[in-house]
């Protein structure tokens, strides 16, 4: 009998491996808008990562291949 991929929990995989890379991540841009906002600078490019980051776990519903999915990273 083949082996067979069941696709959506390879997805569920997936969401939960990006959330788990992205964490540290969205802790570090925490960190840097608030230091921005302290120091008055513009925080537009650290809100936009901030966003692309909690975006992530919906690319995983556009993928079709389990290639798109092993591709997608923080």
């Amino acid at each position: 009998m083949p082996i067979t991929t069941n696709f959506v929990k390879a997805q569920d995989i997936t969401k939960t491996r990006l959330r788990e890379e992205r964490k540290p991540l969205l802790e570090q841009q925490d960190v840097a808008y608030m230091k921005a906002q302290e120091a008055g600078e513009d925080t537009t490019a650290i809100v936009a990562e901030k966003q692309r980051l909690r975006d992530l776990p919906a690319l995983v519903d556009a993928a079709s291949t389990l290639d798109e999915l092993k591709n997608l990273s923080a």
